[in-house]
């Protein structure tokens, strides 16, 4: 199996790097510590399977995870990170990762995490697992009847409630893991489907549809 670490914490990958040398069959063959550096070694080294951090300098783990499956689709990639939210998991998800572990698992429960992901399998450990159910179980309210809205992306509609509830465009990136840029024209995509003119305007109209969670009235 032929592993690569993504990480920008030189220790953190030196304590993988000595569990993994422990374990028969197991080879790495690259380290990087950015995400840039992550997408051209993926494509040169075609690894099994990646362990990408979330926070790294320049493009983020998932970012790079995106990045690397539009070319490298066979490469299995397992986040293995200290953001425990619903909205980074998810994003991962999207992204394409195969699995998602807290960097504090215990050793045991990585390997076999390791193992699943280069089997094709799918993994997440017991806490993401426990919020996803918690995620899913839980009533989800009902989506605006509009025609407009019907319009957006599900990744739009994603944003259009992020503005609602008054997020800039950078707050919008890093809970979402894209770029300000990325954000940026998501934004003026979904001003161009809701026919309205700026932000302004469209927090209001997402704000009637309540996708702020708040009611209607009291509107700004």
């Amino acid at each position: 199996m032929r592993i690569m670490l993504a990480d920008d914490h030189t220790l953190f990958r030196a304590g993988i790097r000595n569990l993994l040398a422990a374990e028969g069959g197991i080879e790495i063959v690259g380290e990087v510590a950015t995400g840039e550096e992550a997408i051209s070694k993926a494509r040169e080294l075609r690894p099994d399977v990646i362990l990408m951090d979330i926070r790294m300098p320049g493009r983020n783990g998932i970012e790079a995870t995106r990045a690397i499956l539009e070319t490298c689709p066979d490469i299995k990639i397992l986040i293995l990170t200290m953001f425990r939210d619903d909205q980074s998991v998810f994003t991962a998800m999207r992204a394409g990762a195969r699995g998602y572990m807290l960097k504090d698992a215990d050793e045991e429960e990585l390997l076999t995490a390791i193992r699943v992901i280069a089997g094709g399998g799918a993994v997440f450990g017991a806490d993401i697992a426990a919020r996803m159910m918690q995620f899913f179980s839980a009533v989800k309210p009902a989506e605006p009847e509009d025609p407009a809205y019907a319009e957006l992306s599900s990744r739009e509609k994603e944003i259009l409630a992020l503005i609602a509830e008054g997020c800039g465009n950078a707050d919008i990136g890093a809970k979402l893991h894209l770029s300000v840029k990325t954000v940026a024209n998501y934004v003026t995509s979904i001003l161009s489907k809701l026919q309205v003119q700026d932000r302004t305007e469209a927090r209001k109209l997402a704000r009637q549809w309540k996708l702020d969670g708040k009611p209607a009235d009291g509107l700004e």
